[in-house]
């Protein structure tokens, strides 16, 4: 499951899928980016995860610059409110 929260809302975006490939993550980016008005910046705060790292999510996030990526410290997965 992939999961975004609004902070100041409450409000969750979420995707169930199979598998967490980066596949999978870009259709979830997607689904943030349409679901989120175009003139707000997007922060997400993720894990270290090796599928938010790979090459073709970063050049996707080069294509979209309102997204914001802060990785959570390995084992600090407490710092991320939607966990």
């Amino acid at each position: 499951m992939f999961a975004a929260m609004d902070a100041a809302s409450g409000k969750v975006i979420s995707l169930c899928q199979q598998r967490h490939r980066h596949q999978e993550w870009l259709k979830f980016l997607r689904l943030i980016d349409v679901a989120t008005p175009a003139d707000l910046q997007i922060h997400l705060i993720a894990d270290n995860y090796a599928t938010h790292k790979h090459a073709k999510v970063q050049r996707w996030l080069k294509r979209h610059p309102r997204f914001h990526v802060h990785f959570t410290p390995t084992s600090a997965s407490w710092l991320n409110m939607v966990e």
